[in-house]
This record gives structure tokens, sequence and C-alpha cells, in this order.
């Protein structure tokens, strides 16, 4: 709980008078303490029901949006308060004795040329905590990717930006409090030590266990639920929003009377209706700008897309015949995107419209190959960069494909690895799709989508035989690449891939 605003003048309050103790059992709306302003005197109500943890104690001068108290609800949030509240507390006592400080205020970096702002994902620290030089202690969400914030300097940290918050580049985000009685909190010996003789770590007999938060207790009286027929899903069993927005009540349905030959009974039966949950959650800043990025390239793209098929016996014989030997020298797997990316560099030189992009009224034409890979990371997709393709070998393709689908997953992909690409590939095949219309990746003018690789019969000389097909997509935009240059690039990847040998003779 933090100092409310309790006024437009009023900047510091001072703790007057704690009418609860510490680790005392309080309900909602009950009057924890009085605050005096250089106005009047206020009173500090109970946010929830719990065990009460005292961070500022009687004589204490906060600023507005200070913290002042907890409430645990639970065992494990009583234990995880615990540091919390030594930190705040050295904090507080520095304050009081005069102790020497700096406030470092940490702002939003800049992240790239087309960011302008971010959303703050989430703390990795509380308020109060101890945090160390180069921690990260929050991550913050582009339209691109999601970075971890890493701590300028040990100290307090205060935080300013809360959770879900869209912040501008430039704009506070959080303050460290250096101190010269910054100590740890693990080594403070003076550090309150809460009661919590009440709370249990079983669920099933925690305070929590069985409770409404006010939220799903107001719901809950809307439906006409008694909280025991809630199964909560909070910590330690509390029953949270969600929970009441999703809660059906039960329905009995009227008694039946079933007569038998033999004699007459009577049976009630129960019926209950199956759970119908919902749930809503906010889209991230990089779904957003996904969904919209798609949207406009379907609204401002002639699109089409153009199909054919590859047999892939032949990259699949060789390599089954060198895939050991090539990890055993290179230390790294033999994958059929590396035969793509060269066909494609090779297709690209061959026509040039396919590689450019529109930039206004004139066509920019690049005379190098940065092909864009999709890979679908834990938030979203990402496409990073594999610059100077046409350059690369085989195994230097491999090891960079790796090192960037790597990055992807762990959300550490930096701006310059996801911009500046000329064209993608992007792989459905992976996740089982036999067939795709890719959408093009502005401001590309050209996609390339692989598919499942599947046994089809075929005809090879005029005799009927299995053999492993793909289909393969190329989406482009037909305001810069006419039909004749799509299928005729798209006819030139399927004769490489089908023959490996010219790749690497270049015929």
């Amino acid at each position: 709980m933090r100092v409310p605003a309790v006024g437009e003048s009023v900047t510091q309050v001072t703790v007057a008078n704690w009418i609860k103790k510490e680790g005392e059992q309080v309900k909602t709306d009950e009057i924890l303490c009085e605050l005096e302003s250089d106005k009047a005197t206020f009173e500090l109500p109970a946010e929830a029901d719990g065990i009460l943890h005292i961070v500022a104690p009687t004589g204490t001068t906060l600023n507005i949006g200070d913290v002042i108290c907890r409430i645990a609800t639970t065992a494990e949030e009583a234990q995880a308060s615990k540091e919390a509240d030594a930190s705040a507390m050295i904090v507080q006592q520095i304050a009081q004795t005069g102790g020497k400080q700096e406030v470092i205020v940490m702002d939003v970096p800049q992240l790239g040329e087309s960011i302008t702002e971010v959303t703050l994902a989430q703390w990795l620290k509380r308020d109060g905590d101890f945090v160390k030089m180069d921690e990260p202690i929050c991550e913050i969400e582009s339209d691109k990717a999601t970075f971890e914030i890493t701590a300028k300097a040990s100290g307090i940290l205060k935080i300013i930006a809360l959770d879900k918050k869209t912040l501008t580049i430039g704009e506070p985000i959080c303050e460290i409090i250096v101190t010269d009685g910054a100590a740890q909190p693990a080594v403070v010996a003076a550090a309150p030590q809460t009661q919590t003789t009440a709370l249990t770590t079983s669920t099933s007999s925690s305070y929590a266990y069985g409770h409404a938060s006010p939220a799903a207790s107001k719901i809950l009286a809307e439906k006409g639920i008694s909280p025991p027929e809630v199964k909560g899903s909070g910590k330690g069993g509390r029953i949270t929003k969600e929970d009441a927005m999703s809660a059906q009540k039960i329905v009995q349905a009227q008694p039946a009377i079933a007569l038998s030959s033999a004699s007459s009974t009577i049976s009630t039966q129960t019926t209950s209706e199956g759970e119908r949950g919902t749930r809503r959650e906010k889209m991230s800043s990089l779904r957003k700008t996904v969904a919209r990025r798609l949207v406009s390239v379907k609204n401002e793209t002639a699109m089409l897309t153009t199909f054919n098929e590859v047999n892939m016996k032949p990259i699949m014989d060789l390599r089954a015949k060198y895939k050991d030997s090539f990890k055993e020298k290179h230390e790294v797997g033999l994958g059929f995107m590396s035969f793509f990316v060269k066909a494609v560099c090779i297709a690209l030189k061959e026509f040039p419209e396919v590689n450019a992009q529109i930039d206004g009224d004139e066509i920019v034409y690049h005379d190098f190959c940065d092909i864009s890979i999709a890979v679908s990371a834990p938030k979203g997709l990402v496409v990073p960069v594999v610059r100077n393709a046409e350059k690369m070998s085989f195994a230097q393709i491999e090891k960079e494909i790796v090192r960037l689908a790597t990055r992807a997953r762990e959300n550490k992909l930096s701006i310059p690895e996801m911009t500046g690409g000329t064209f993608t590939l992007t792989n459905g095949g992976v996740f089982g799709s036999l067939m795709s219309t890719p959408i093009i990746n502005a401001p590309q003018v050209a996609i390339l989508g692989m598919h499942n690789i599947v046994e089809r019969p075929v005809a090879e000389n005029g005799q009927v035989v299995i053999r492993p097909m793909m289909y393969v997509a190329l989406s482009y935009d037909h305001r810069i690449i006419d039909g004749r240059e799509s299928v005729s690039f798209l006819v030139r990847v399927k004769q490489l891939l089908e023959d490996p040998a010219r790749i690497l003779l270049g015929v």
C-alpha cells in the first residue's frame, strides 16, 4: 500500500499513529493508521484482508506514492515481503538520520530509430528491493522485441512506472537510491520479524483459501454465487476476479418422481452446467504491431501468391550422405534452410525486382541479399536477418540461423538483428502446414513460404514413383513484380533445389 494523493498541493505526509500493530490480522476498509499533512489528518483504510506488515513506523515522513505498509494475504507473500520491507526501512532510516544519498533516475533507453514508445511488460524486482549494478530489474516491450533493463547502480529500487504502462523514449521508469548505508537487506539485523503463526503453508488451511478479493466478491454477489461454490486459482486458494468472472451458478433441477412396477421410489436429480469460462488478456505491444502491419500490408500492396512444388529427394539424399561428417567438421547440423537460403540468393541475383523495395515513386534495388528468417518466439513472431547471405557458406548460414533462433526464443534479439532484410523465408512446414499464402514482410516485396514434406506419387520419365514433395509459395507485390518474374523466380528456386550441384557450380 502506498501513500495516497490527499490533495493537489500536498506532497508529503507524516505517519501520526498506527492504529493496527505489526503482524496483526486486518480486514478490507479497516482503518490502519492516521496520516498528517500540513493541512489536515487523514485515515488510511486497508485495501485487502490479510496480515499487516508496517514499512513506515510512526513519525516517518513520506512522499505521495511511497510504500507505507504491505498486506500479505498468504504465508508465501508474508515470507516474500520481508526482504522488501527491510530495504524500505533502510531508505526511511537513512532519510530520517540525514545519511548521504544519491538518487539515480533511470529513463527508457533509446532502442532504435523507429521506436518511439514501449510498454513496461513486468517488474523483475519489487519496489524497495536492494538491487545490484547490471542486475535485470524489469522487461519492456517494443513493437519489435522484448528487452531487459538493468540497474545502473547498486541501491534501493523505487518504482515510478507501473506494469503495462506505455512509456515514451526518455521517460523516467524508476529511481535507484544509492546511499552510504545502503547495505543489502540480508545483513540488516533490525529488519522486522513478522509473526505469521496464524498462517500455514497448507493451501486448505491458509487464510486466503476460499476467500474472494474485493473485485471478485462484487462479481459473485451480482451473479448470486457464494464464495464456497467457487474454486480459487490464486495464491493459497484465493478467489480472483478471473475465477469470479468464469464462475457459474449451480442449478438444481426440479425433483423427478420415478415409478417402477415393484415399488415407487423418489429420486432427486441434480444437474450442473458445464464450465463455460472466458478470460481477457491485453494484447502485447509486439502482437498489436504484428496485427497492424499485416493488415497494412494487405491493404497497401497488390499481393498475389504463386505456387510450385519441389522434389526434396536430392537434398535429402545429400544430407543423409554428408550430415555426420558435416556436423563433425563444422559443429552444426546440415538442415534444409541453408539450401533454401543459397538457392534464393542465386535467384535474387537473376531477378533483382524480387530483392527490391518501393520508396515513394522510386524502386530501390539491392546488390546484396539480407535474408530474413521468420522465427516463432514465445511472445510472438520475430524475423531476424542473416546479413550478406550470398557470401556465406552452408556452415556459416546454419550457424547464423541457430544463433538468431536461439536469441529469438530467449527474447534477446536486438533491433539491428531484426531490421534491414531484403527478402524473407518462412517455414510453416515445421508445424505441419501443407500449403499457405504467406504475407509480405513490408517494406520487402516478396516472401517465400516453405511447407511440410509429404511423400506423394509423381510422374518421372513416364513412370509413377513416390517422392518426398514440398509445396512452395511465393507471395509478391504485383506493383513491382510482374507475373513472369515471380513465376520464373520460383521455377529457378525449384531448379536449384532439385539439383543441388547447381548451387555449388552457380549454373
